[in-house]
């Protein structure tokens, strides 16, 4: 199978089901940053971490290729004539969701309480998932205008959302576990 189509070479790109859009249409931005994201994972995924963020990692990835398809798919065409999901996949549940919630509760019973803003960077590996924290962020800002146009599950939406939270938190033990110092962000005065 060649990679190359062609199909696009005129600033087009086919949906799942066929539809075709020009490629700066918000559902294309929309899961190319969920993409972009997942790239991000990756790149988290391999550092020096602990094996059990990298299998957390890993599920989260394979979630965002769910989300993924979900927003590349034509709204009108989603069911197929037999009346069957056009996306034969489980979808996105509130188990997953949960996970990552669990996840969260998990890591930030070894954490200090937050009193202040926290500076991204401290260490390349904290650093990359703030990065990530960023693109999942807008991402779901991408999500949620695509989600006022054309409404799609609303468990996706949810999850980018918990998942940006889940990042935050990721990096702030990321931070813990490494011993780099995480930089508060306290506000000079005006003189």
């Amino acid at each position: 199978m060649k990679i190359y189509t062609k199909t696009g070479d005129k600033g087009t790109t086919a949906l799942f089901g066929g539809t075709r859009v020009p490629k700066h249409h918000i559902r294309i931005d929309s899961y190319g940053t969920v993409d972009e994201l997942n790239s991000h994972l990756g790149l988290i995924r391999d550092q020096n971490i602990n094996h059990h963020y990298k299998d957390v990692l890993i599920d989260i990835q394979d979630k965002l290729f769910t989300v993924g398809a979900i927003l590349a798919t034509d709204p009108e065409k989603a069911t197929l004539k037999n009346g069957k999901d056009r996306l034969n996949i489980p979808k996105i549940s509130e188990a997953d969701i949960t996970l990552l919630e669990t996840e969260m509760d998990r890591m930030n019973e070894s954490l200090p309480p937050m009193t202040h803003f926290v500076l991204p960077g401290g260490h390349q590996t904290v650093s990359f998932c703030h990065i990530a924290r960023c693109v999942c962020r807008r991402a779901e800002r991408l999500a949620s205008a695509l989600n006022d146009l054309e409404p799609f599950q609303p468990e996706s939406l949810k999850y980018l959302n918990r998942l940006s939270d889940y990042l935050f938190v990721l990096a702030r033990k990321l931070s813990y576990d490494l011993q780099a110092e995480e930089v508060k962000w306290i506000p000079k005065k005006e003189s």
